[in-house]
């Protein structure tokens, strides 16, 4: 089903919702609609909510995104979740303390939720993360997210922060820790996977070895990517679903081949947690120009999982999108597209 049909040239619509955003938001929150294409709607609105300096169209694209939790679909609203801590705006944190308090959502929502909080630094969530986080009777993931969004608003707050000499990010993203700062310009992969993998450690001090790694693997042509990715591979052993899923999740960031080989094994895994492999199966779409991906992912279109069947369809529309080389993978409307490409 395509988008109402709105000019958007027009200015604004009649009720006075700018056209752009009533149209994404329709796509967006109509439930007939095709899964993929109500996620491409979404990251059309995640790119207007991200714009920096804010527009006119920042707030309304929130309030947007925002109506996509009244979906029965844990898939979308945890990607909600996710868009909405990486706008960097105050007006986002209602919202998602909203679903981390709901008790009666998804395990996966609110932990995204969580992360998102930590994601815009919100020093007034830290309450309420340190509630959840010491709940003993919270699900794990929901409490290791509370315990790691925590500790990276503490850091970001801090005075250690600013002594911090950290590498240049290929990647835009706010990510759940900064890397660990290098001691020198020698790369320790060894030492960054002993990190990783020691689980007395902080998740938080082990999460900032994770994203060091992942630096590590990009571009995709350094001596350090295999190495690197190598070492992240390992983290599928860890005994925290959460930490597990980070890893698939960092994979489809870095979209590096060498990660297929252990995404593929994670996915297929029936007696993995089912937010670790919905992650696995997305990593996947990111690499679907890669030949043999589309083929492994259509495989687990009826899995028995809903989560891990919507992430397929997901996946296997980025794939196409991967093959077909669209520049955002997204509904763009053209006046959208024109701020994108300008």
């Amino acid at each position: 089903m395509a988008p109402s049909a709105i000019d958007v040239h027009s200015g604004v619509a009649n009720d006075g919702i700018d056209p752009i955003i009533l149209s994404l938001r329709k796509t967006l929150t109509t439930e007939l609609n095709p899964l993929a294409y109500r996620f491409r709607a979404l990251f059309s609105l995640k790119h207007l909510a991200c714009l920096d300096p804010p527009t006119e169209q920042t707030i309304p694209a929130i309030k947007a995104i925002a109506a996509g939790f009244s979906s029965p679909s844990a898939l979308l609203k945890h990607e909600l979740a996710y868009c909405l801590g990486q706008t960097r705006n105050a007006a986002s944190v209602p919202y998602l303390r909203h679903v981390l308090s709901d008790l009666q959502e998804d395990t996966m929502c609110r932990h995204e939720a969580a992360e998102a909080l930590g994601a815009l630094g919100d020093l007034a969530s830290l309450e309420l993360l340190e509630k959840f986080r010491d709940a003993v009777e919270e699900p794990p993931e929901v409490r290791e997210t509370c315990e790691i969004a925590a500790a990276r608003i503490e850091w970001e707050h801090s005075s250690d922060r600013k002594k911090e000499q950290l590498k240049q990010s290929d990647f835009a993203s706010i990510d759940p820790a900064p890397p660990l700062p290098q001691a020198s310009q020698m790369p320790a992969i060894e030492e960054l996977q002993r990190t990783l993998l020691n689980t007395t450690l902080p998740l938080f001090q082990r999460y900032r070895a994770m994203f060091a790694l992942r630096d590590l693997s990009s571009p995709p042509n350094l001596p350090t990517a295999i190495p690197a990715i190598q070492a992240l591979a390992q983290g599928f052993s860890d005994p925290s679903a959460l930490f597990r899923h980070e890893v698939a999740f960092v994979f489809g960031q870095l979209s590096h081949p060498a990660s297929i080989p252990s995404l593929v094994q994670t996915l297929s895994n029936q007696n993995e947690a089912s937010m670790v492999r919905h992650e696995a199966a997305e990593a996947l779409g990111s690499m679907g120009d890669e030949d043999g991906v589309e083929d492994v992912l259509k495989q687990f279109l009826n899995d028995p999982e809903q989560v891990v069947r919507e992430s397929v369809v997901v996946a296997l529309d980025m794939a196409e999108f991967e093959k077909g080389g669209d520049r955002e993978y997204a509904i763009v409307p053209e006046a959208v597209r024109e701020s994108i490409e300008g």
